[in-house]
């Protein structure tokens, strides 16, 4: 048996070491401990709180089959808003089938912009009948795979409101018989730290009071105040969220009109490609990197209706290709004309880099090289820019199984793999 090589270090000395950075491991394994590999929405809806039906979905995706027919159907569509013809050929049909059986990923009742200021016994009324109809929908397989509401902000004029409608939310959806496995909330306008600690500690009541696990209940932040991004004293509170509420917090979503107003800009320059939206973007993709916390995009309001149809599409397409390139996959639609720019837009960034993903996928599954020597980190964003394609109907299983060597189970576990604590 051959010697062991001789070290130098003793085993006191490496004891130290590992003592020394402790509580760097620590802090490694909770707040940055990488993406769990689920679903993530291309897009999320907002819709009124007093005009929520179960048949919403059906309603839209109808409306945005109309819309699509229009302008010539799907391929049309996508040759009209700069999609080569090949790619829009490739997804015409993924996206009329998108929109006939899921054309809505993610939606969110809003009692806050969209909703307005009404008198408490109206909106308690609409918080019950609002869960009541979730239940139905969820029991009735109509509900869209992520739902949930978007209360008032915790500032002081709209506090007490806010943590009401919650609680009146969830009360009457446990009532119902439970939850929705996607269930979402989304605490807007956050401008403090505290807020998002002061929202974490009403969910951990409410699940006291209801028997629920703890960590059922997690929010989503909007990002729509600069002092979110630069606070007083020159830090950026948005990296501190996620050791604020460990384990509470979905994403991060931008509110591009509210923020680009604080900032004085004039309404026709309010867009999600300002550089000064762009600049929040960056520093919110950097709060969040390797906290398991997604990124949201905004919203285009120039909406595809009349004769500006055809403008409004190029923009949005546009804009959703802009923030798939830029490591966001996800934005805000506010019209059922919307939904097929959206998936035309989403599925062609897909297609045309499955090619090369897959290829460089299958390099890895047979233990070959290619004309990339791709690192381990590249390789799980790989398998996630795959597995999302799926997740959304951009690609199917049978064809990445096929073309990658890779099943569904084998996929996930290369997408989401993390590092190791000791």
């Amino acid at each position: 048996m051959p010697a062991r090589p001789r070290t130098a270090l003793t085993a006191a000395e490496r004891a130290r070491i590992d003592d020394r950075l402790d509580a760097t491991d620590r802090l490694l394994e909770r707040a940055y401990p990488g993406d769990d590999g689920s679903r993530q929405p291309v897009h999320t809806i907002y819709v009124p709180g007093d005009r929520y039906t179960p048949e919403l979905p059906v309603e839209w995706g109808r409306a945005a089959r109309e819309a699509a027919a229009w302008a010539g159907g799907a391929e049309a569509l996508g040759l009209r808003v700069g999609v080569e013809a090949a790619i829009a050929k490739a997804v015409a049909p993924l996206v009329e089938r998108k929109l006939a059986t899921e054309p809505i990923e993610d939606l969110r009742i809003d009692f806050e912009d969209g909703y307005g200021v009404r008198d408490d016994a109206a909106e308690d009324a609409d918080a019950v009948r609002a869960a009541k109809r979730v239940a139905a929908a969820t029991g009735a397989h109509f509900a869209p795979p992520f739902i949930g509401i978007r209360c008032k902000s915790f500032e002081a004029a709209t506090r007490a409101r806010g943590v009401r409608t919650l609680d009146l939310f969830i009360t009457a959806l446990v009532e119902q018989g439970g939850l929705p496995d996607g269930l979402m909330l989304t605490l807007p306008k956050v401008s403090t730290v505290a807020q998002v600690e002061a929202m974490a500690e009403v969910l951990a009541a409410l699940e006291r009071a209801h028997g629920l696990p703890d960590g059922r209940l997690r929010f989503e932040v909007q990002v729509e105040t600069p002092q979110l991004v630069l606070g007083a004293d020159g830090t950026a509170p948005v990296a501190r969220l996620a050791l604020a509420a460990p384990g509470r917090i979905v994403g991060l979503h931008f509110g591009t009109y509210d923020y680009t107003a604080a900032l004085g800009i004039a309404a026709p320059y309010q867009s999600l490609e300002h550089p000064a939206a762009d600049h929040a973007k960056h520093v919110m993709q950097l709060a969040v990197a390797g906290t398991g916390i997604r990124l949201s995009d905004g919203s285009s309001n120039l909406l595809p209706v009349d004769d500006r149809a055809l403008e409004a599409w190029r923009v949005h397409a546009r804009l959703v290709r802009r923030a798939f390139e830029r490591g966001i996959p996800q934005g805000w639609d506010l019209h059922p004309a919307q939904l097929p720019t959206r998936f035309v837009a989403a599925y062609a960034y897909y297609r045309e880099g499955y090619p090369e993903a897959s290829a460089r996928l299958r390099h890895v599954h047979d233990g070959t090289a290619g004309a990339v020597l791709d690192e381990p980190a590249t390789v799980r964003a790989l398998a996630g820019f795959v597995r999302r394609g799926v997740q959304c109907g951009a690609l199917t299983g049978d064809e990445v199984a096929a073309d990658t060597g890779f099943d569904e189970g084998a996929l996930a576990g290369l997408a989401s793999a993390r590092r190791t604590a000791r």
